[in-house]
């Protein structure tokens, strides 16, 4: 007879290939060998990926270590070896099923492989996979058509970039060319990429080299959890006029921030903040630029754009993850007035507006319409957070749960009065949810936050799943 642990893996292993168990608020399934323990079950999922005959993991690993960066980091002990997917789920080289709670970091979100979004690749890739934006095409034409009917007011002019980092990069630039200003305003806790001028507005420390950074100033961070005035927005704004009274020349280039933090650990900002703060940024001459990289596509689901759940109306507004499901893909959408700015000089960007990538964030587009994405995000986001709201009343080791929509953040702590960063506790959590079939993130200053931002398309049972196995894991803590 082996290990309570052993016989617990290799029923998780069988369940995770599909097989069928009992059922009770979540599905379950009863792993009887002698040891009665109750486990969560993965959902019922109708697709089996075809066998894997690739490197093992092991011998991928060795080969990253040899031949690419050794800043590439990975999660678990034993690292994952992701060969397939569809929609909410990712297989493993042995098959095995995992629920995708991280969505590529907040990027996958229509889901893994969905049917539409491939078959636009494809097709595209068939009749033209690259040009040059010198020549007309009709895809990158339509898309930013439609990218445009989804912003409010006239922010209409679309610029294509390959990320987020870029989307960044150059929105930054326009607040400063448009200003004749230098000095941008970001928050504390805050990423925006990992380029000179988009390192410079981010301000955590672990994603920040010693290389010059300047024209950036950092406010104080309007958290609700660990912030000086809780959930007072107006408090917080404060510190923007400070900085820009003591410490510009009474004129900024813009103010740049998430509408929710995700690197920072899922934090949102306080109500009635940028409201305030966008009216101090105008008045000093500045524009505000909303990074959606994270919370856009309707990930929040109350709302397409993380900002309108603010109710103000960004100058600038950039994106991707989202945009093109996994493409690599990123956009800056502008005003007409502000867009000029770019013709003072020559700006190009040779695989921005890719025929390839554009169509991919078409579809993309069409599916969050189609398969009313924006609605689910609402109703299963605003479920699995009560869930795991409920399961913070179970255990003094969840601090805080918070977030919008399927852009949710779990914080752990050793003390909830101190609020002590669970950190040690966080990596175990995650590692012990991966062996039971549940992949999330983390992120925060203390890497003490789980990230939980999976596709759009994850369901209730899913949830179910992802909240059980996290509370079968704490409760053997």
């Amino acid at each position: 007879m082996g290990s309570k642990s052993t016989m617990i893996r290799r029923a998780l292993s069988e369940f995770g290939r599909g097989r069928r168990g009992l059922t009770s608020q979540a599905a379950t399934a009863v792993v009887n060998e002698g040891s009665g323990v109750v486990v969560p079950r993965l959902p019922a999922f109708d697709y089996t990926p075809p066998k894997y005959e690739g490197p093992s993991a092991e011998e991928i690993l060795r080969k990253r270590k040899e031949y690419l960066s050794p800043s590439m980091f990975t999660f678990y002990k034993h690292p994952l070896n992701i060969v397939d997917g569809r929609m909410q789920y990712l297989f493993d080289e042995n098959g095995r099923r995992y629920l995708d709670g991280f969505g590529g970091i907040a990027t996958v979100c229509c889901g893994h492989c969905h049917p539409d979004v491939v078959n636009a690749i494809f097709n595209q890739t068939k009749r033209l996979q690259h040009s040059t934006i010198l020549y007309l095409n009709p895809v990158i034409a339509d898309f930013a058509e439609a990218l445009a009917s989804k912003m409010p007011g006239d922010l209409n002019v679309v610029f294509f970039t390959n990320s987020g980092t870029e989307a960044n990069e150059l929105a930054l630039m326009i607040a400063r060319l448009y200003t004749g200003c230098h000095d941008i305003i970001s928050l504390r806790n805050s990423y925006h990429g990992n380029a000179a001028g988009t390192m410079s507005a981010t301000a955590l420390a672990n994603w920040k080299f010693n290389v010059i950074q300047s024209g950036v100033h950092h406010a104080v961070n309007p958290d609700p959890y660990r912030g000086l005035f809780g959930s007072d927005g107006k408090m917080y704004a404060k510190d923007v006029q400070d900085i820009i009274n003591f410490g510009t020349s009474g004129h900024v280039a813009g103010f740049v921030s998430e509408a929710i933090q995700g690197v920072g650990g899922i934090v949102e900002l306080a109500p009635d903040y940028l409201p305030a703060v966008y009216k101090i940024i105008r008045k000093a001459g500045g524009l505000c630029i909303a990074d959606e990289v994270q919370a856009g596509f309707a990930r929040t689901g109350s709302h397409f754009w993380g900002f309108e759940g603010h109710g103000v109306v960004p100058d600038i507004v950039t994106m991707a993850k989202g945009i093109g499901n996994g493409i690599p893909l990123g956009a800056v959408v502008t005003t007409p007035e502000i867009a000029q700015v770019l013709t003072r000089r020559s700006y190009f960007n040779t695989f921005g507006g890719n025929p390839v990538c554009t169509a991919a964030g078409h579809a993309v587009l069409k599916v969050i319409e189609k398969e009313n994405l924006q609605e689910n995000a609402l109703t299963v986001g605003s479920y699995l957070k009560g869930r795991l709201t409920a399961l913070m009343n179970k255990y003094e080791l969840i601090g805080d749960v918070r977030g919008r929509g399927l852009m949710l953040g779990v914080e752990l702590v050793t003390d909830r009065q101190q609020k002590t960063p669970a950190t040690a506790e966080t990596i175990h959590v995650m590692d012990q949810m991966k062996e039971m079939g549940v992949l999330i993130g983390k992120g925060g200053c203390y890497g003490n936050v789980f990230r939980i931002t999976p596709p759009l398309c994850i369901t209730k049972e899913d949830s179910d799943f992802l909240v059980d196995a996290m509370d079968y894991t704490m409760s053997k803590m």
